[in-house]
């Protein structure tokens, strides 16, 4: 019996791991990682239910477990970096296929004092984001879609078992250039070049329906060693679960294959970037579409509408009034920016339409699709998204579009208009990481409005730390710029 037949409760969790010996648990941080260890049977059963410490630091450093230069609250010296409460989530119960089928279990992070979800657990925040739907009675689905350039660590042609590791033992002594890509040239939808990688294409594909993050389609995308995957369409608190674990089936088989999986934006100066598209729909607790209109609307404001239901037009509406006050969510690395550029099919306004691939927010519908298929296609994440965050992001904003009762505040972009320019194409959304963080943290933010203070303070604490490491670094462009003219 595999893990995706199994429903784990407290009454039949320690039938389930009864042949196990070892468990694995992780949690998620702020930059969508996993954070975890590995423990004994006998101490899981222990903690299933109340429980375990775990370090609070994981929240109070970066990608590369860097303090951060200002103080947060969740975690900092004058609170001794104290540990959270991690309860298991046993709903999250998978087997890791790639090592030796040990049980995993997902963690959510609470105080210790009051039991809240604590404000920086991506996992409590769609949570909470989605308490306000449910409430309501309704349901948010949700899909994503990730593409992703994969290289080949140096000398493992040779040796298929090194670790990708050498990547970064190679990189701290080459240009990045020189890293070799996992396939030559520009080929989307090719049949041919997973053959190159054919039990490393098909290894991850199985992997993913083992581990229960199932793949709906995957192939080549145009760019050298790049692939694309849509993951399976589902219920939006396990959507966002199942991107965060599908990085980690790619780049755990990675490793054993020696190539890098590389989901930051912008790999390749001159090439497009990484998208992590999301799309989403709300539902009636029967799992009927509640953003399809059944006749088309004569009185529509827009033709792209005609077959969008009030409902669907306040969360566009929320979506668009909020977008660049939430873009740290969506670009939240330096690297982000790079890739919403001008021209490389990437959206870089406020901006709507419908089937409309250059806008950033695609709207999906009749006449083109099915009415039960109407949702959105937000288009601004990259791939190094954390996708519990957007997911929170784009439902928080829609809701607060609802509620409010909101009206759609641009036009949508016409037939072969592009976002090249922000003259007549609505606001221009951040161009870096340091203004999209300022209008984050301001103080009038559909950010603070939406999420409320703490959770702003404290993300756009750790994004301020990103800017200072940035704006404090020397690049190689630079040094191979001035080093000899200046």
């Amino acid at each position: 019996m595999s893990s995706a037949d199994i429903e784990v409760t407290l009454d039949n969790v320690a039938q389930v791991l009864e042949n196990d010996t070892r468990v694995k648990v992780a949690g998620i941080d702020v930059d969508g990682v996993l954070r975890g260890k590995l423990i004994s049977k006998k101490k899981f059963l222990s903690i299933a239910q109340e429980g375990f410490g775990f370090c609070s630091v994981i929240f109070g450093w970066d990608m590369h477990d860097r303090t951060y230069f200002k103080e947060l609250q969740i975690s900092n010296k004058e609170n001794g970096y104290r540990d959270l409460v991690a309860i298991p989530d046993l709903k999250s119960f998978r087997r890791i296929p790639w090592e030796d089928n040990v049980p995993f279990f997902l963690v959510s992070f609470f105080d210790p004092e009051t039991r809240e979800p604590i404000c920086a657990c991506p996992r409590g925040l769609l949570k909470t984001a989605m308490d306000k739907w449910e409430n309501a009675g309704y349901k948010a689905m949700a899909g994503a879609e990730y593409e992703f350039y994969q290289f080949r660590a140096p000398g493992s042609n040779d040796n298929p078992e090194r670790n990708s590791s050498n990547t970064a033992t190679f990189l701290k002594n080459n240009p990045v250039e020189a890293l070799p890509p996992l396939t030559e040239g520009m080929f989307g939808y090719s049949l041919t070049r997973p053959i190159h990688n054919q039990e490393y294409y098909y290894g991850i594909f199985d992997a993913c329906e083992q581990f229960r993050c199932d793949l709906e389609g995957w192939h080549t995308e145009s760019g050298p060693g790049v692939f694309e995957a849509a993951l399976q369409f589902g219920e939006i608190k396990d959507m966002a679960d199942r991107a965060g674990l599908f990085k980690y089936v790619v780049k755990s088989l990675g490793s054993k294959f020696g190539i890098t999986p590389a989901f930051m934006a912008k790999p390749r100066e001159g090439l497009p970037g990484n998208s992590g598209h999301m799309h989403v729909s709300i539902v009636s607790k029967e799992g009927k579409n509640l953003f399809a209109r059944e006749t088309p609307d004569a009185n529509a404001p827009y033709p792209d509408v005609a077959y969008l239901s009030d409902l669907g037009r306040h969360f566009l509406a929320g979506l668009l009034t909020g977008l660049p006050d939430i873009m740290p969510l969506l670009a939240p690395t330096i690297n982000s920016y790079k890739r919403l550029v001008e021209n490389f099919w990437a959206p870089v306004t406020v901006s709507w339409g419908l089937e409309h691939r250059a806008a950033s927010i695609r709207l999906i519908s009749p006449p083109t699709a099915s009415a039960k298929a109407t949702r959105f296609e937000v288009r601004v994440p990259g791939a190094d998204t954390n996708a519990h965050l957007v997911l929170a992001a784009i439902v928080a904003l829609g809701w607060y579009g609802v509620e409010n009762k909101l009206e759609i505040p641009v036009p949508p972009l016409g037939k072969g208009e592009d976002v090249g320019s922000a003259s007549d194409q609505g606001t221009r959304l951040a161009k870096n990481l340091k203004e999209a963080t300022v209008r984050f943290m301001a103080k009038d933010s559909m950010a603070r409005k939406v999420f409320g203070d703490a959770f702003v303070e404290h993300f756009g604490g750790t994004r301020e730390h990103e800017v200072r490491l940035w704006e404090e670094a020397v690049t190689d462009w630079e040094v191979r710029r001035y080093i000899e003219t200046v």
